[in-house]
């Protein structure tokens, strides 16, 4: 918690320096429409990116595989986009990293390092596997259908 309190008050102390600096050595105006078109072209970037990830994702699921990675090249694209969005140079470096197949790639690996990738399949046919997740938990004959004979699947507390 404390690393994210540091990190919103150091990089805008950090993006106000560059800024200053930068308007200083070619002008406010300049410096302004700097941040600008790498706002527009972040922007393009994140849309293509995200649409090729986006079709990434939609190939292994109907392959019947889980997208974890491009679920999570996804965050990092959306972490870039908002960085980009950010006037300042300091942010649009990262964000445009975060855009960049091979850095957004590694970024990725570094997350899902860190963490593990849980999925449940859903069968559309009705039919489930024996030793599916319902079978354990419910005895057979126990479903709960609706009109259609879709299974049901909720908690519920009484509160009286």
């Amino acid at each position: 918690m404390r690393f994210l309190l540091l990190l919103f008050i150091i990089i805008p102390v950090i993006e106000i320096t560059v800024l200053i600096n930068v308007g200083q050595a070619i002008g406010a105006w300049y410096t302004v429409g700097l941040v600008l078109l790498s706002a527009f072209i972040g922007v393009n970037m994140l849309r293509y990116q995200g649409l090729s990830t986006l079709a990434r994702a939609q190939q292994r699921m109907n392959a019947g595989q889980i997208p974890g990675n491009e679920m999570v090249e996804g965050i990092v694209l959306a972490v870039g986009g908002a960085l980009l969005l950010t006037p300042g140079f300091v942010t649009d470096v990262i964000g445009f990293l975060c855009l960049i197949p091979y850095t957004r790639k590694a970024l990725a690996r570094q997350v899902m390092s860190r963490f593990t990738v849980v999925a449940m399949s859903h069968r559309q046919s009705g039919v489930e596997p024996e030793d599916s997740i319902y079978h354990r938990q419910h005895p057979p004959g126990s479903r709960d259908t609706d009109q259609n004979g879709d299974i049901i699947d909720g908690d519920f507390r009484r509160e009286d």
